[in-house]
């Protein structure tokens, strides 16, 4: 069993910058990949990026590219979102997620485990 817990959401304005975490806890030997994804209302969930631990390989919907990263901190078991040039269409609800089976994907059937989510709103 693996647990996430996302942290760091909140309102911000058009422009401005938020840094996400999610720390896992118990079983974390078994995890390959963590990612962020996010929904917003009516909306389908979009995938945001991901880093398998294993090479410290990144990947990024194209949309995003330039304005967030991902990173990780293995020794904390926790990955990070930064970020930045915010726009009121980044606002939804970020989840983390991660896999453990050797895999890395931008398919959210793709992944075992899951947070609860966090908040994350942009005015402009």
């Amino acid at each position: 069993q693996v647990q996430l817990v996302e942290s760091g959401g909140g309102l911000v304005q058009a422009g401005g910058s938020l840094r996400l975490s999610c720390a896992a806890s118990g079983r974390t030997f078994s995890v390959y990949s963590m990612g962020w994804f996010r929904q917003a209302p009516g909306k389908e969930r979009e995938f945001v990026a991901v880093l398998a631990w294993r090479g410290s390989s990144t990947y990024y919907a194209d949309s995003l590219k330039g304005r967030f990263t991902i990173s990780g901190d293995a020794a904390k078991n926790t990955v990070y979102l930064q970020m930045n040039s915010l726009k009121p269409e980044d606002t939804a609800v970020y989840s983390c997620a991660a896999t453990g089976r050797g895999r890395s994907s931008p398919d959210s059937r793709s992944y075992d485990y899951w947070g609860q989510g966090t908040q994350v709103t942009v005015s402009s």
